[in-house]
């Protein structure tokens, strides 16, 4: 997908059209597309807030609450039981830490300290 046209581009566009020229002609002296659209860029992408994880907001935060020790694949399982939503565990990670849910897992800070007493 191509970037939207920068503003400079857009106003001189609008002021060839303010001028009396057809779009096709103003974009053939510009050498742009002739398919330019609107004077404003149009947001690119996907609208925000629509995916489907987000009606199960409060949901997902409550099951965090309760017992923040789940793994993914269970809370996907658990969204999946209670509210028949089928959604990947990778989706609901990237969600909840869109939500500022972390987690940093410590376990190879064990094997940084010396162990004492063992032989081999």
């Amino acid at each position: 997908m191509s970037a939207p046209l920068p503003g400079a581009h857009r106003a001189r566009f609008q002021k060839l059209i303010e001028e009396g020229l057809s779009g096709r002609a103003a974009a053939l002296r510009l050498k742009l597309s002739p398919a330019t659209g609107a004077a404003r860029a149009a947001s690119q992408g996907r609208p925000r807030g629509k995916g489907k994880l987000d009606p199960q907001r409060s949901f997902l935060v409550e099951l965090i609450e309760q017992d923040g020790d789940m793994t993914m694949p269970e809370l996907a399982g658990a969204l999946a039981d209670a509210t028949d939503v089928q959604a990947h565990p990778d989706a609901i990670g990237r969600f909840l830490r869109k939500l500022g849910f972390t987690f940093k897992k410590n376990a190879g800070r064990d094997r940084a300290t010396p162990r004492t007493g063992i032989e081999v």
